[in-house]
């Protein structure tokens, strides 16, 4: 039988507002432990939330990305657990009557452009950071006590839940890096993982293909990684596949997944829902955002990545389009001048592992050093490229910088290397043509690498294939 993956996403995005979602205490990463706090966030009695109206915003401007509708009356609710991180005993968030809702976000694939349903987007606040003390990788398996930081208790926090409608590994990687690059440039969230302002869960199941069942459903936690994501959904993919082969059935449960060892063991059984006690809250009028603000927010929104990537594509072929978009790199190969491709497979290889920020980037000077490429020797391009970020870089100072490209001082040289390796000679004329780049790095060694690699090619194949 051949299995169709069913795959749905809940991402969490923490908003870059200044303040906390219900109180005023100051937003900041890696802060000293606990030293963002207040009767508020900590849930002293008789304090009162006052809602954040820039992550409201925030939140309506993410939805209209989501092609979401903009609710007329959303409403918080309590959603009752008890857990360390949470000093109230209940979550302030959205329950049946969220800000946004029924959204279409487009996926292009190099197969054609695929249309994932947004259930919902809901606005919430986080809980607080439990540090797991004593075990291995600062994880819950194994730990022996675990401390609260109450810091990030009350961040606001936008829940985006998608449709059950990717149906790959590589696909639902693919939507979280065009949802974390979207997010980014709404300026809303700088989704970094490693901070943890952007978090995900993966529902995995498989059904008979062809079928448009929804079996029992697996929820993979602690994704950290999109790479991570991808083979902890190929890794329940196959498992799941296999319970079905086998006879068995599959059990709906939480699974931890586990970096390390790209295990998921099982955390906990759900094979009922929770029941959380939802119940309006009653500190809270429900939102209610003007139509004329909804609209002004609408128009603030920019070209999406998704767009771009289909754009692109037309020039430079779907998997570069792709990587420059996601990777940031687009707007600053926009600006370059010279052949569209060239420019895509520097910017996403020798660029990309330079590590410069595009935005830094003077694209003047970076198109000069993008069609000299092949005049200069290799690692004088590298070195280039590294201290293109820099203020007053010029190009013009690694270009010609005592390279040597006159036919008549390298022909001599080419000739001496060829005289000096007969067996590699032979052997390149036998169908071993990868030996081409034996003999370059030879002549660039003979001239400390100031010969020009496009010349010293050129008199090669010239005279190898005499």
């Amino acid at each position: 039988m051949n299995w169709e993956p069913v795959i749905g996403l809940e991402i969490h995005v923490h908003l870059k507002t200044r303040t906390k979602m219900f109180c005023r205490c100051e937003l900041e990463y890696f802060a000293p432990e606990n030293s963002r706090t207040c009767p508020i966030c900590l849930a002293h009695p008789g304090t009162l939330p006052v809602p954040n109206r820039e992550a409201i915003e925030m939140t309506i401007l993410l939805g209209h990305a989501l092609g979401c509708e903009i609710a007329e009356h959303a409403v918080f609710h309590r959603k009752h657990y008890f857990y360390p991180d949470l000093p109230k005993g209940y979550q302030i968030s959205q329950y049946d009557e969220p800000l946004c809702i029924e959204g279409a976000f487009t996926l292009p694939t190099a197969d054609g452009d695929i249309s994932v349903g947004i259930v919902r987007a809901h606005l919430e606040e986080d809980a607080a950071k439990n540090v797991h003390m004593g075990g291995a990788a600062g994880r819950i398996a194994g730990a022996d006590r675990t401390l609260v930081d109450f810091n990030r208790a009350g961040t606001p926090l936008v829940e985006i839940v998608t449709g059950p409608d990717l149906h790959s590994s590589e696909h639902a990687k693919r939507f979280l890096q065009l949802l974390r690059q979207t997010v980014v440039e709404l300026g809303i969230s700088d989704a970094e993982m490693e901070k943890g302002s952007l978090r995900f869960d993966v529902n995995v199941s498989v059904r008979p293909e062809g079928s448009d069942e929804l079996r029992t459903r697996t929820e993979l936690k602690n994704m950290n990684s999109f790479n991570f994501a991808a083979k902890g959904i190929e890794r329940e993919i196959q498992r799941q596949i296999q319970i079905y082969e086998s006879g068995g059935q599959v059990e709906q449960e939480t699974m931890h997944f586990d970096p390390g060892n790209e295990s998921a063991p099982p955390l906990r059984s759900k094979e009922e829902a929770q029941d959380y006690r939802y119940l309006p809250e009653p500190d809270l009028v429900p939102l209610e955002p003007p139509r004329d603000l909804v609209e002004e927010l609408r128009a603030q929104l920019p070209e999406l990545p998704g767009a771009r990537i289909d754009k692109i594509g037309e020039e430079v072929g779907f998997e570069l389009a792709e990587g420059l978009v996601v990777s940031g790199r687009d707007r600053l190969f926009q600006q370059v001048g010279g052949d569209r491709r060239a420019v895509a497979n520097v910017l996403m290889n020798q660029f990309a592992a330079t590590g410069v920020d595009p935005g830094q980037v003077d694209a003047a000077e970076l198109s000069k050093l993008i069609l000299a490429r092949d005049q200069v020797p290799r690692h004088v391009f590298t070195e280039a490229l590294e201290k293109s970020g820099e203020p007053g870089f010029s190009a013009d100072a690694y270009l010609g910088d005592g390279q040597i490209t006159d036919t008549g001082d390298l022909e001599p040289l080419v000739d001496q290397v060829l005289a000096a390796n007969p067996e590699q000679v032979e052997s390149y004329r036998s169908g071993k043509q990868g030996l081409l780049g034996f003999f370059v790095g030879q002549v660039m060694k003979e001239t400390e690498g100031r010969a020009s690699p496009r010349l010293v090619n050129e008199l090669l194949r010239r005279k190898l294939d005499a």
